[in-house]
């Protein structure tokens, strides 16, 4: 093959890997799933202290029944921004 003193060039200079996530991202992860970890915990709970009781308030709230639901999505909204956020670029 003929290479030209340009690509030469970038082909020396291309050493280091590419990998396709940084640390950043790995960090927004984390904070993606800690997000649906607390989704899942606002809808934990409702029930009675006695089993003969049905406590309908207290099952459908607004928190099991809406903000836990949309916690959970902005979760895994956020989950793939995360992944899909393109890395700053890094002049050596």
């Amino acid at each position: 093959m003929l290479y030209t003193f340009k690509t030469m060039n970038k082909i020396k200079t291309n050493n280091k890997p590419d990998f396709p996530l940084t640390y950043e991202n790995y960090k927004f992860l984390i904070l993606g799933f800690i997000i649906i970890i607390i989704g899942f915990l606002l809808m934990i709970g409702g029930g009675s202290d006695d089993p003969n009781v049905f406590n309908e308030k207290e099952l459908f709230s607004f928190r099991r029944i809406t903000l836990a639901p949309m916690v959970i999505l902005f979760g895994f909204g956020f989950e793939i921004w995360a992944i899909m956020k393109k890395p700053k670029k890094m002049d050596d």
